[in-house]
């Protein structure tokens, strides 16, 4: 159909992963891996950490007493058992089972209370680590209520724990709006306990600050960073490993947001400090995201510069075959399509190849899937379509459909709908767009600019089909997403009144 404009469709974000932890209640987050290198995720911010009393009674003179639910001594001796059961590695059923006994002994005992919320969420954490995350949620909601912060700190550290450990399992099952709302709370908590000027604060500033990166509410992560920041220069706390943490991640908002040079400012400063604290492997992983600015800025020799710098060091420290030597073939690949040298581009996307099909151990599937998905983008704009298409099949197989991989999976799909639309297999476009828009959906990423941008391709690829009606109304909701997230004269926003005046054209309205 004449006249509709395709949104250039963007990387969908690596959702975030978390593991349990042998000897805390709490749910931690590992590292996650985004275009612009970040220092690897840290767990779950804390200011303190109430301690449930331990029992000093034998297991035989508590099975004394299991008939009474009541016994002030039943709780801590079960929840003791879990905590020792988990941490040795044994049936995490057991555990459980352990810590539910535990949670009802302390609520029938002592009622609500810091003893049931801590016992509730060691039980919470558990579920997780067996992957039942749907039954862990109205735990830890229930150790939440449990709690008052204004009883005083130990009741406010609780409730932040709560709210943190909510927010990641939320993020586990890919509910970014739900995980990023109880972050929210929790940082709420932690300012009303220790103050705005607490340097404890600029941890959640800068863990809220990356959920809303990964929700792509770029504003509001600046407005934390910033915040953050501002906290460091009030304390007058001498430039510390943390705030260039703040930068990096300052950084990288800017670069999505397309202020390079700002980003280049605070990834400078961010090195230096680095530098100067004997850092090699931190400023190579600052290297690269230099160089994603110069390749943005189109400063295509230092871009190279930066990339083979952090390219030396990396294979200094972790080998040949490591999946950071690959990820950093990929960009140089990018760089060299972008200034002709095809050549040079396809090897370096061999010898990223030969790295990721190995599938050594310790590299997470993800991460692998993730650079499948780059090098095909290469391949796509070196016209090699077909070969694109099959490493984006390779990169789906890789994937399991988990609720915490799902948002990956839809951007996958969503790429693979934009390589289907170009060779004009539009049905199978359709389908790939009808199914990333379900997952988002189900993700909650339904205010978002990506969101807004897949509709519209899935309105592009309906119109083709002559499914006219399906494609009006794909374009009216792309419409209002863009306008609230990009404004009414932002490109992608004009592309969807463009395709939906064609669309009405072609009804005769």
């Amino acid at each position: 159909m004449s006249g509709l404009v395709s949104a250039k469709t963007t990387p969908n974000a690596t959702p975030h992963h978390i593991s349990f932890p042998q000897n805390d209640s709490r749910i931690h987050k590992n590292g996650y891996e985004t275009p612009s290198p970040l220092p690897k995720r840290t767990p779950s911010p804390s200011f303190a950490k109430p301690k449930v009393k331990p029992s000093t009674k034998t297991l035989q003179e508590q099975r004394t007493h299991e008939s009474s639910l009541d016994n002030l001594d039943l709780g801590p001796f079960l929840l003791k058992l879990a905590i020792d059961t988990v941490a040795s590695g044994d049936n995490q059923n057991k555990a459980l089972d352990y810590a539910t006994r535990a949670s009802i002994s302390f609520e029938e005992s002592s009622g609500p209370g810091l003893d049931l919320a801590m016992s509730l969420q060691v039980e919470a954490a558990i579920h997780c680590s067996l992957g039942r995350l749907e039954d862990a949620i109205p735990v830890l909601e229930r150790s939440i209520e449990v709690l008052d912060h204004e009883k005083g700190q130990d009741h406010a550290v609780a409730k932040f724990s709560g709210f943190m450990q909510l927010g990641d399992t939320y993020s586990m099952m890919g509910r970014v709006d739900r995980s990023v709302s109880s972050y929210e709370s929790g940082l709420k908590i932690q300012i009303e306990t220790l103050g705005d000027f607490d340097l404890r604060v600029t941890e959640t500033c800068r863990y809220l600050a990356e959920a809303y990166v990964q929700a792509m509410q770029f504003d509001d992560a600046e407005k934390l960073c910033q915040r953050s920041l501002e906290i460091h220069r009030e304390n007058d706390s001498p430039t510390s490993l943390e705030e260039a943490g703040d930068r990096r991640l300052i950084a990288l908002i800017y670069e999505a947001k397309g202020d390079y040079e700002s980003a280049l400012e605070h990834l400078v400063l961010a090195s230096m400090v680095m530098i100067a604290a004997g850092q090699e492997n931190e400023v190579a992983a600052i290297d690269v995201s230099i160089g994603n600015v110069y390749a943005a800025l189109c400063r295509f020799d230092e871009a190279i510069f930066s990339y083979q710098k952090a390219l030396t060091v990396f294979k200094s420290i972790r080998g040949d075959g490591h999946s950071t030597i690959a990820s950093v073939y990929i960009r140089l690949a990018d760089v060299y399509c972008k200034t002709g040298k095809l050549r040079e581009s396809k090897s370096y996307c061999e010898n990223a190849l030969r790295i990721l099909s190995k599938q050594v151990p310790g590299i997470a599937t993800e991460e692998i899937a993730s650079g499948l998905t780059e090098i095909s983008a290469i391949y796509q704009a070196l016209n090699e379509n077909e070969e694109a298409l099959k490493l984006l099949h390779m990169a789906m197989k890789l994937l399991k459909d988990t609720p915490g991989q799902r948002n990956m999976v839809a951007g996958i799909e969503a790429h693979m709908g934009v390589m289907f639309y170009k060779v004009g297999r539009y049905g199978e476009a359709r389908s790939s767009f009808k199914d990333a828009v379900a997952k988002l959906r189900a993700s909650g990423k339904t205010r978002s600019v990506f969101f807004g941008i897949v509709l519209n391709q899935m309105g592009l690829a309906s119109a083709q089909l002559y499914r006219i009606d399906e494609a009006v109304e794909l374009f009216q909701e792309a419409r209002e997403i863009l306008e609230q997230e990009c404004g009414p004269c932002h490109l992608d926003t004009i592309g969807v009144y463009s395709n939906l005046a064609a669309t009405y054209d072609a009804m005769g309205r």
